[in-house]
């Protein structure tokens, strides 16, 4: 299973696939390694990893503790994703939100606009993939909160329909 993830705003991507961790940060480095995990406690987990042993709390409001450092973990299952725009797509207000942190490479869209279920509104690039952001329903463009080149963290408005 692969997630698109953000480690303290830092975007990257984690696969587990059996025994086998890889996590690749946003510049492309990648880390693989086996590993093996053990539950300790509610929460709590050891984890080996390249021969050295990790105490991993999972804490409240998406921090993680590792041997006592605290890190804020987000993590994205594009299936998830997929799942809540279908069903968000609902009357009233909608705001389209970055899922995980980017660059806005293009803002296709300006404020008044009428747009279509589906349209492309802006493109954010993040680990280095450009990921077209659409409209979740037909509607106007009541706002557009960003600009071209702007920096933005997951779960900031991009674009308001109406």
């Amino acid at each position: 299973m692969t997630y698109e993830i953000a480690i303290d705003g830092k975007a990257a991507q984690l696969s587990i696939d059996g025994e086998t961790f890889r996590y690749q940060r946003a510049s492309g480095d990648v880390v693989e390694h086996a590993y093996s995990l053990v539950k300790a406690g509610e929460g709590s987990y050891s984890v080996l990893f390249d021969g050295r042993s990790y105490a991993v709390t999972a804490l409240e409001g998406g921090e993680v503790s590792v041997n006592g450092r605290m890190y804020r973990v987000k993590a994205f299952d594009p299936r998830e994703m997929r799942g809540r725009r279908a069903a968000g797509a609902a009357q009233g207000r909608q705001a389209v939100i970055a899922p995980m942190p980017g660059r806005v490479m293009r803002v296709l869209v300006e404020t008044g606009q009428a747009v279509e279920e589906g349209q492309g509104l802006i493109v954010v690039e993040a680990m280095k993939m450009q990921n077209e952001m659409k409209s979740p329903k037909a509607g106007r463009v009541v706002e557009v909160k960003v600009a071209n080149g702007a920096t933005v963290a997951a779960g900031d408005v991009l674009v308001v329909i109406e």
